[in-house]
């Protein structure tokens, strides 16, 4: 009996002793498994970062090939609703837009625009401009100088590239063309100079046709009023004449008859005796 009791105590002990080795084990194995599951997290979220970083990158260049595709593309395209695709050599010529200014702007730049040291006083004399009707230039510029925009807009795509990046995002549409005359003042001036004088010179010319149709219409009013006083005055000569010859010859239905015509014409004699 004793020998029983002995074997069941010593079992007892043994799996007891069993149960804490695995469970020393197990929580071993646990705590293994815990460090390796951070380990791997760690690693997931580190490779995740470098993913998104390279998403990103990825995604920032393309939106910079988008935008620049976009900005060789939409420029031409409002272009075509503003102005004719091509120009006549001669408005080329007349507007100021030579090769000369060409290879000019071909050496401007974005930074150009964004540091031209712009007076603020400059631009508060149109605070407010509108856009033209018939196109969306400025209407702050004098008539020359919208044409001339609008032919640089359709002709020069490196001002309809900056422009397009440029307004509104970085400046107004007029602080734009404002400097734009201001960077190429030297080019564009003599033509500018030499239309406004071919204006001047048509409005006098127009001036002195008008001063010569109304004097001709002043002398025409004269004639015609001339003419009318001189029928009038006819008129009555005539009225006069046959009230003398009424005089002279009398009423030939009368009952004097030769009586009176005698009268009369003795009368007459008498008068110029």
């Amino acid at each position: 009996m004793d020998s029983w009791f002995q074997v069941a105590r010593d079992f007892a002990q043994e799996a007891a002793k069993k149960s804490q080795e695995i469970a020393k084990e197990a929580a071993k194995l646990s705590q293994e498994i815990a460090a390796e599951t951070a380990k791997k997290s760690k690693e997931i979220a580190v490779e995740a970062t470098k993913k998104a970083d390279q998403i990103k990158i990825e995604a920032s260049k393309r939106a910079d090939q988008f935008k620049s595709l976009a900005g060789d593309i939409s420029p031409s395209i409002t272009n075509k609703s503003v102005s004719s695709p091509s120009h006549p050599p001669e408005d080329l010529e007349k507007y100021g837009v030579t090769d000369e200014l060409r290879e000019f702007v071909k050496g401007l730049t974005l930074d150009t625009f964004k540091d031209f040291p712009l007076d603020n006083s400059v631009l508060e004399e149109n605070r407010e401009p509108k856009a033209s009707p018939k196109s969306n230039v400025r209407q702050d510029l004098t008539k020359w100088q919208e044409r001339h925009a609008l032919i640089v807009l359709s002709t020069v795509p490196e001002i309809s590239r900056f422009r397009y990046i440029l307004c509104p995002k970085h400046m107004k549409e007029s602080k734009f063309w404002k400097i734009y005359f201001m960077l190429v003042k030297s080019h564009v001036t003599p033509y500018e100079m030499h239309a406004m004088q071919q204006l001047k010179a048509a409005a006098a010319e127009q001036g002195r046709s008008m001063r010569l149709q109304d004097s001709v219409g002043t002398a025409s009013s004269e004639v015609e009023l001339v003419a009318s006083n001189s029928s009038t005055k006819g008129k009555t000569v005539s009225a006069a004449e046959n009230d003398i010859d009424a005089f002279l010859l009398g009423d030939l239905g009368s009952s004097d008859g030769e009586d009176s015509i005698i009268w009369n014409v003795s009368s007459m004699r008498a008068r110029d005796a």
